[in-house]
This record gives C-alpha cells, structure tokens and sequence, in this order.
C-alpha cells in the first residue's frame, strides 16, 4: 500500500508530473499495557492470518531485530507468537525491523542540525488547504507537512510501521479489529491534546460523501469505530482484510475543531488543525506557501522522528511551465529539483554552476516497484470499449525509437501494473495462479492462461512496420476499415479521431510519436493542453478520451486495487479507476487479493490480477526510470544511508538538513 504520494503533492497533476517516480505514512511504545498483556512488542501483518509477534527476546535483546537474519527485502524473517498483544510496532509478513527500544531509523541523521530554509518547487497553482476533499488543488506539502499519522511506515522495509500518535497496538486475536492507544503527549498547533475523539471524527468525516471518494474504498471495510476511553480508539471490521489494520495506521488525523463546524467540503482555505511539524506561515495563492516548524513539536523526542524534519522553513514556489521552472532553478529561485524529462536531465542541466560545484547533480538508487505509467483509453467511450481496438493502439507506440531518439536511452519499459516487483506476471500461470483463475475461466479471455503478455515493441526481429500491419488486421476485426482517402473509418462512416488529454506540453515527446504513427493507420490523435485545475477536473469527472495515469506500486499492494481497478470506482467521480475497467473477474481478483493470509497468497493474487488487466490492454505502457533524478544547490547535507523505498522529494524534507556554513537560507 502506498499513500505519501498522495500527501506530498496536489493530488493527480502531481502524480503526473514525475513520467514513472514510484509513489506512506509507524517509536517504541513505553506506557504500561494492561494486566492482561505482556510489554508492547511487535505484530507480523501477514494479511487477516496475521500473527502477534512475540517481542519478549526483542525487548530482552537491544539490538532486538538487528541481530536477526533479514530477507532480500529487508523484512526479518522470526517466528511469530499469537496476536492479542499490545505492540510498539506491526509488519506484514514478518517481524519489524526496529525493537521496542530503537533509537532512531537506519537511513537518518539522529543529530543533523536544525534551521535553514528549503526551497522546492510547485507546478501550476493550488487553491486550497484541504487534502482530503475532491474539488480544487491543494497547496504542496500541506498533507506530508502538517498531519501526523498514528504510526510512522519505515522506508528499509516492505511494510512495517511504527507508533507516532499511537504509542501501542492491539491486533486483535480473530483478525477483525486493531486498536490504537494514544500519547499523551501529543498535541496539535493549537495546544489541545490529541485524543480519541479527534481520530473518530477525523475517520468520520474521511468516510462521508464530503471527502474524496478514495477514503471510502481504503477504509470500506471498517464496519464501527469505538472510543473506549479518551486515548484510545478501536476499528471493528466487516472482514478480513490483509492490509486494513496497517493502513489504519496511517490515516492522518485532524482536530475536531478545524473549519469551526463547517460542513467538510466548505473547509477549503482554513488552516488546518493538525499535529505534524509544521505550520503554514504564509500562503500567496496560486503562487506560493511557507511552512515554518514548530517549536513546540511534540513528537521532537521520538524515535520515529529523531533526525527528521530539519529545516525551519520549507517553501514552494509555483510555476507555470516547465521551461520557467528549469531556467527559475538555474537562477536559483529555489534550491531542489527532481527532474523528470530526460531531455532536460541530458541537457538542460549543464551550465557554469554545475560545472563549479555550485549545483550538483545525483541519482539515487531506490528499490521501489515501478508500478506502470501509460496512457489511459476511457472505455466510458464506445472508440474505446472493443479490447481489439485498444490492442491496436498499443502496437503503433514505439518505445524503442522513442527512448533512442528523444530520452536518450535513459528509460526502461513497463509491461506490468507492478512493474520491477515481485507481484509482476511472467511467462506462463503457475499452480497457484491457475487455482485462482480457473474458477473464472467462463469470464476471462482465453489469452490470460497463455504467457504474460508483453507490450508490442520493435526491437529485432520486430519492425513498426509489422506491428502496424497487425494493428490494421485487429482493427478490421473491431469492424474498422481505411477509406479511399486514408481515413479509418466504422461501419457508420464516423472517422476514428480522439483527443490525448495534458496539463502540460511536455507530454508532446510522448504523444506526437504515437500520433504520426497512427496516422499511417488512419486514425487522428489530437494533444488538447489544458491548464492544471481543469485538467484535474475534467480527470476526476472522466471527460477524456486518453490521458497518462501513473500509477505507483508498493511491496504489499492492497486496498488501492479496489480505487483502482474495481466495477464501483469506474462510476464514482474522483476514484482512480480512470479507463473505467468493469470486469467481475477483476473484482473477484482484488478480493482475493485482500484476503490473503500470507505473502504466498499475496504474490498469486497480484500475479493473477496482473495477466487479467494486462490482457485487457486498458493502457498502452509507457516506462520508468531506476533512479531518482536530483539536482541540487551544494548546501544541504544528507544522511550516508539511503532508505530502500521511497519519494525523493518526501525523502529530501524529512532527513536532509541545510550545512550550518551555508547560512539560513533566503
């Protein structure tokens, strides 16, 4: 499951601006747990089959987890003793990394110096200050920099968190409930303390109809929330749900009294109430924001924060295109890029300053699952609806020559929905997978029990040529023919023309490609640039024909699937369910992914879903890149260990710091 990204940023016009960046929200507990329970130790998440984890040796031993053998992802592999404990810390799969009595994250500075200012850059505009509703464009930075979590996900392991606002977790015995209890020492900006209360109003007002419909499917399996005492709070759920107890975990909170009882949707520009480590300082709408920290932090002292959120000021300053961001980071009018064009990282990013050491200019390895980035065919249309058609589509993208001629080499292909991971489907179904595809064999295409299938490419022996040749047999199959003047037209004479959907021109060393090679088939494809908030608009509302989706990945995929890729978000306004896929089999598939006990379960049901979606070519994949493209102003200082799965951009807030040497920033 991944969620930074949504808070990073402002939502899908974000999301967009990196062309494959990968897309989370868990200190040791020290309050006394009941009678009951032994000390607050760990829990291994592995799905609603879950198990406590015993951290009786973990605490007994201070290296606790360190000391253990870990696996190729970073997980440790342990034993796990019965649920029903309260814990400092939950994994899936298996045992956390961290014991009750760590210090601090492996990939941080624990004493990095505080102060300076951090400048990045925003695209675009923003409108407002809430994260959580669907209309408008948030502010960067408001979710990831203002709102704290109940626990705290470790970036060195595939899913693992840890306590913030909780100090301990109870996963209960039967799988159906987690509960939290709270610090007492947590407070929002205001000075109230954070309580029960705040995180069921919070829960309440992210389930209503006046937040984004993409709370509704994370959390549709949450049947009650209970408030037992003032610091504690507990989830009840419908069913078992691999993931839900964990993603509970890292719902934001917010105060009861932010918007002074407005209805949720009106709360638009009113600061937020929150308990993070900033607060908005100053917001120039549409062109800016400043987030100063607070010196009141309640969290400072944890080990989940040691050696996080340095900077005393964070600022985002706007632009409109990409042209004036570049040129506005050479001139230094802010300090950090993450450059997502490949023309621009080849040679835009050259100069004297760069040459002097004045800027530097690194990549940063990470270990994300690429996921897939592509365009997406609106099958809301008819043009789009014949599977045929859309197949068509994707054998007239030629990658190869595009990454040769126009990115310099510097992209890899995508050909799955959990691209560069474990869950990706190759060659033919195994066991498992076919135990899960057979019973769904009457509604599936009988191509989905071949090999996984590949995106068409021209690498030799392959041409364009004949990739073009096979679109125009899939074509006239769909009931497409060329006309005497070279236009594709249906059995109805309407000529086969559609729009390809932007917010920015630089989207045109993609398409323009693609659309002189549909050309050659008869068929327009038009680039419509529009500005952001539109573009958001008009995405959420599904008045497309094509757009680009990127669609990050995780190591524990889960409740995201169902905004995703399910019948009921291809029909709710906002959802992620952009191609409007309504297949019962791929309903079927999240479900069972959801439910799976352990991460055997887990990988066959990602693998399975992938050949179904993959087979059903809603998308023509795209790429990504292996790295994270940073340049940067030689002030800051960054800790000698990187993480394994994380955002750049987040990953630069959280545990750079500015050199004391190299003043306060501007």
């Amino acid at each position: 499951m991944t969620i930074v990204a949504r808070w990073v940023g402002a939502g899908l016009v974000s999301a967009l601006l990196a062309l494959a960046s990968p897309g989370g929200w868990l200190a040791s507990a020290s309050a006394a747990a009941p009678a009951a329970t032994s000390a607050p130790a760990a829990v291994v998440g592995g799905g609603s089959g879950a198990a406590a984890a015993g951290a009786a040796s973990a605490a007994q031993d201070p290296a606790g987890a360190r000391g253990r053998e870990a696996d190729a992802n970073g997980a440790v592999a342990a034993a796990a003793p019965p649920r029903g404990t309260w814990v400092h810390a939950m994994a899936w799969g298996a045992l956390p990394k961290y014991p009750p009595d760590f210090r601090h994250f492996d990939y941080v500075t624990p004493d990095a110096p505080r102060g300076g200012t951090l400048t990045m850059d925003g695209f675009g505009s923003f409108d407002k200050l809430n994260p959580f509703t669907l209309k408008g464009l948030t502010a960067a930075g408001v979710g990831f920099l203002l709102f704290d979590t109940l626990t705290e996900q470790s970036e060195d392991e595939p899913f693992s968190v840890y306590g913030l606002l909780a100090e301990s977790m109870l996963f209960a015995e039967d799988g159906l409930s987690i509960t939290f209890r709270l610090r007492p020492q947590a407070r929002f900006s205001n000075g109230d303390p954070v309580l029960a209360a705040d995180v069921r109003h919070t829960f309440e007002m992210l389930m209503s109809r006046q937040a984004h419909p993409r709370f509704r499917n994370l959390y549709g399996d949450v049947k009650a929330v209970s408030t037992p005492d003032e610091r504690t709070v507990r989830f009840d759920f419908k069913r078992r749900n691999h993931e839900l107890h964990m993603i509970l975990g890292q719902m934001p909170v917010f105060s009861r009294k932010w918007g002074g009882g407005k209805p949720f949707d009106q709360i638009v520009q009113d600061p937020p109430i929150a308990s993070g480590p900033y607060t908005i300082e100053r917001a120039d709408w549409g062109r800016g924001i400043t987030y100063a920290r607070r010196s009141d932090y309640w969290a400072d002292g944890l080990a989940v924060r040691r050696g996080m959120f340095n900077f005393e000021r964070i600022v985002f300053k706007y632009f409109k295109d990409e042209v004036a961001r570049l040129e506005g980071f050479k001139a230094g009018q802010f300090d950090w890029i993450a450059e997502n064009s490949a023309k621009n990282w080849a040679r835009g990013h050259g100069g004297p300053k760069y040459r002097s050491g004045e800027i530097l200019k690194r990549e940063f390895r990470h270990s994300n699952s690429a996921g897939i980035q592509g365009f997406a065919m609106n099958t809301r249309r008819p043009l789009f609806a014949d599977r045929r058609v859309r197949l068509a589509l994707a054998h007239a993208f030629d990658f190869e020559w595009m990454n040769r001629q126009v990115f310099y080499g510097q992209y890899v292909r995508s050909p799955s929905y959990f691209t560069n991971g474990e869950m990706e489907a190759r060659g033919l179904p195994g066991p498992d997978e076919l135990a899960l595809l057979e019973p769904l064999r009457a509604q599936l295409d009988p191509a989905v029990f071949g090999e996984a299938p590949m995106p068409p490419d021209t690498a030799p022996p392959h041409t364009l040529r004949n990739n073009l040749r096979r679109a125009l047999e899939l074509l006239r199959e769909a009931g497409w023919t060329v006309d005497a003047e070279g236009v594709l037209r249906n059995a109805k004479g309407e000529p086969f023309e559609f729009e390809v959907m932007s917010y920015s021109k630089a989207l045109e060393r993609i398409a323009v490609p693609w659309a002189r090679n549909l050309e050659k088939l008869g068929i327009r494809a038009r680039l419509r640039v529009t500005d952001p908030v539109l573009f958001q608009k008009r995405v959420d509302d599904f008045e497309f024909d094509v757009t680009v989706v990127a669609m990050s990945s995780s190591q524990v995929p889960g409740n995201e699937l169902l905004d995703r890729f399910s019948s009921a978000a291809a029909d709710e306004k906002g959802s992620d369910n952009a191609s409007g896929i309504r297949d019962p089999a791929v309903d079927a598939l999240v479900r069972r992914l959801l439910g799976s006990e352990n991460r055997t379960e887990l990988v066959a049901a990602a693998r399975a879903l992938d050949r179904v979606l993959r087979n059903g070519w809603y998308l023509v994949p795209h790429f990504y890149a292996p790295t994270h493209r940073v340049a940067h102003r030689d002030v800051f200082g960054i800790p000698p260990t990187l993480p394994r799965f994380y955002g750049a951009q987040a990953w630069t807030m959280k545990t750079w710091w500015r050199q004391p040497d190299a003043g306060r920033g501007r």
